[in-house]
């Protein structure tokens, strides 16, 4: 069973209550060390190849460097329309290159750019200690100018459709996902997996998802886990009430059953295969339904 949020706002936290808790770290360490230490999942999934274009890019940035990226595409001419995808926290790991080969398979150019790129492969670190401080020192203008440059990428390619244009991320880059719909009125639609929502300000995140509700003007859809330790429901529901209330479309569904990281389908102790199936048809619905198809 699932609940599906409702329209009203009655009931919500108070801003003052909210911006004092600090749920990205919350989020983003406990649930991570979590997901580090969890055994490798037999239900992994690994999506081939056939008919469709998968390969490792480098996409150019402001300042005239290269970010990593991964990037999948069905076989064609094209123009197909475009998923931008926001990883977790460990890089471009085989999972978030699954992630665009299923879309890929489902007719998108899928997209995915390494953030981490000028000071690590995330890949490779054994330790949430060493990944934390990388991913916290991220600054979010340079977040969002990273993901400018990849739509940049995408247009030059000539095999991107930018008018069905979509985002989508996990953990940290659920978080990815609803800071770079408030900053791009281009994007057709965005689902946020498990994403916080508020956060400790300082000189790298200064404004939290919450900060820019009112900036958010694409449709939105929420997945997310009623069990997640590290993503209180409630400051969700406030999120998207605020949306609603704002007048942009969203939805957002909690899986009762479910923790954090749910559609990690490599991670055994936190993979819920019915919940992340059902999420995952959920969003390309969401895609369709808003113009991103």
């Amino acid at each position: 069973m699932k609940h599906e949020f409702g329209q009203d706002v009655q009931g919500l936290l108070p801003e003052k209550e909210f911006d004092r808790r600090d749920f990205l770290w919350s989020a983003l360490g406990a649930s991570a060390a979590l997901a580090l230490s969890s055994p490798a999942s037999a239900q992994a999934i690994t999506t081939d190849t056939a008919g469709i274009d998968a390969a490792d890019v480098s996409i150019p940035d402001a300042d005239g460097q290269s970010l990593r990226g991964y990037r999948a595409m069905p076989q064609g001419s094209g123009p197909f329309p475009v998923v931008l995808v926001a990883a977790e926290i460990f890089g471009l790991n085989p999972y978030i290159k699954d992630v665009c080969r299923r879309l890929a398979k489902a007719g998108y150019y899928a997209i995915v750019p390494d953030l981490y790129t000028r000071k690590a492969d995330l890949t490779t670190f054994k330790n949430i200690a060493e990944i934390m401080p990388i991913v916290n020192s991220k600054y979010d203008t340079e977040l969002v100018s990273d993901y400018h440059a990849t739509v940049d990428f995408v247009r030059a390619s000539g095999k991107g459709d930018l008018n069905r244009m979509a985002i989508t991320g996990f953990c940290r880059g659920g978080r990815t996902t609803l800071v770079y719909a408030a900053e791009n009125p281009r994007l057709k639609a965005a689902a946020a997996w498990y994403g916080p929502v508020g956060g400790a300000a300082n000189e790298f995140t200064p404004r939290t998802a919450m900060d820019r509700v009112a900036q958010n003007k694409v449709p939105t859809l929420g997945l997310y886990g009623a069990k997640d330790a590290g993503i209180p429901v409630e400051p969700v529901e406030k999120y998207f009430a605020a949306l609603k209330a704002a007048g942009t479309p969203a939805e957002l569904v909690v899986y009762p059953d479910a923790g954090h990281g749910f559609h990690a389908d490599f991670r055994a102790d936190n993979y819920r295969k019915a919940d992340a199936e059902d999420a995952w048809k959920r969003m390309l619905a969401w895609f369709a339904r808003h113009g991103a198809a």
